[in-house]
């Protein structure tokens, strides 16, 4: 099978490449898609090309000033859209986009699902759906599935290695009340998933790329704090991101509860369907 993945050298898109590369398939990294690429260049590195990943997409977690919306706009939803506009020019079709998107798209109240929920009031909710809205102009060419991520916990990325030294050290605490969404899952889960999506043809649409345990930011801190034997005694206050982070700090104080109906309905088994599984797996 031919893989191309744009968003390749990040967390997730290292380990899809190893994965999938130790599986016997090419795997090819989409260069960076800037404003000026044309779309033709895009079409030949997907010349053959049997599955697309779309996973491109600067750092969420920032200073939002005008100049970074943008950034975080066109590296979306831009990148996205010339995606699709070279599949349309393309001969012969992918069979497949699997194209990223976030739980950030979904109200921080209530439970969550891909049949039932609401769409978030703030720049999280339009930037996400919008993001969604340019993948699925690909379903008259290809399968489309929108895989909507939360919290990936991996060893070698992502959130948990820029908190686990704060935590070893005694110095974590769980963000504002603790109360918001902590919609968190493995990074073994996340390959699976993906996985499971591409292997199944009949699955299309939006899936939660999110664990079945529902949990909010204390208790996910609780948890780590006693897996490591260390306490968690430092709750960080909303105001002090604010200053750092400004309208941004949505994207830390924020959070959803979002449960995966959509993997579970179809059958896929999680390897680490519970928080205290999957943080001693990744401490140990």
């Amino acid at each position: 099978m031919n893989i191309a993945i744009s968003g390749a050298n990040g967390f997730i898109g290292k380990q899809l490449t190893s994965y999938f590369q130790a599986k016997g398939n090419d795997v090819r990294s989409i260069s960076r898609i800037k404003e000026g690429t044309p779309v033709s260049e895009i079409v030949m590195q997907l010349s053959g090309v049997d599955v697309i990943i779309n996973l491109a997409g600067a750092p969420i977690v920032g200073r939002w000033t005008r100049k970074y919306k943008k950034t975080l706009f066109d590296s979306r939803i831009n990148t996205t859209r010339k995606i699709v506009e070279a599949i349309n020019l393309m001969d012969k079709k992918p069979e497949l986009l699997i194209s990223a998107s976030a739980v950030g798209i979904y109200s921080s109240v209530g439970t969550q699902t891909e049949s039932k929920y609401q769409v978030a009031n703030d720049y999280l909710g339009e930037i996400c759906s919008a993001w969604e809205l340019e993948a699925k102009k690909a379903v008259p060419f290809s399968r489309v599935a929108i895989t909507r991520f939360g919290i990936v916990l991996g060893k070698d990325g992502g959130a948990l290695k820029r908190i686990l030294p704060l935590f070893r050290y005694g110095l974590g605490g769980k963000i504002a009340s603790g109360k918001q969404g902590f919609s968190w899952i493995h990074v073994y889960d996340v390959i699976h998933a993906i996985e499971f999506i591409i292997e199944n043809p009949q699955l299309s649409g939006e899936f939660n790329l999110t664990a079945p345990d529902l949990i909010d930011n204390s208790k996910f801190t609780k948890v780590l704090s006693k897996m490591l034997g260390k306490p968690a005694l430092l709750p960080v206050p909303v105001f002090a991101l604010k200053l750092i982070f400004g309208e941004g700090s949505i994207a830390v104080t924020g959070g959803q509860f979002a449960f995966p109906e959509h993997l579970t309905d179809e059958g896929f088994q999680f390897s680490y369907p519970d928080i205290k599984f999957a943080l001693d797996d990744l401490t140990s």
